[in-house]
């Protein structure tokens, strides 16, 4: 059974930064690609930034271009997303989801994807 593990949400000002983690475990993670997804208080899951299996693709939502970059180590079985320039239209919780694929194919829309993680909060303050 795949389980993913967010981390590294809190509280930051506006300008500021955060990186989330996301660890995986029973799945072969290479095999995977990986996307990170918000939701807001209301809204529907909005499709932030994803990464094929091998890291050298990766697919950005329009509002995070520029600021949001994801990563991922298969080594460590985790992916990243490092957050600058943080506004506060960011807020919201942040999930990380697994997706089988294929090649260098990075998926925008949250169905696409079958496996997700619990979420971590991230709170971005004018």
């Amino acid at each position: 059974q795949v389980q993913l593990v967010e981390s590294g949400g809190g509280s930051v000002q506006a300008g500021g930064s955060l990186r989330l983690s996301c660890a995986a475990s029973g799945v072969t993670f290479s095999s995977r690609s990986m996307g990170w997804f918000r939701q807001a208080p209301g809204k529907e899951r909005e499709f932030v930034a994803g990464i094929s299996r091998g890291g050298g693709r990766t697919e950005y939502g329009d509002s995070f271009k520029g600021r949001f970059t994801i990563s991922r180590d298969n080594a460590k079985s985790t992916v990243y997303l490092q957050m600058n320039s943080l506004k506060p239209e960011d807020t919201g919780v942040y999930y990380c989801a697994a997706d089988w694929a294929p090649g260098g194919i990075v998926r925008i829309t949250a169905t696409e994807y079958d496996s997700w993680g619990q979420g971590t909060q991230v709170t971005v303050s004018s």
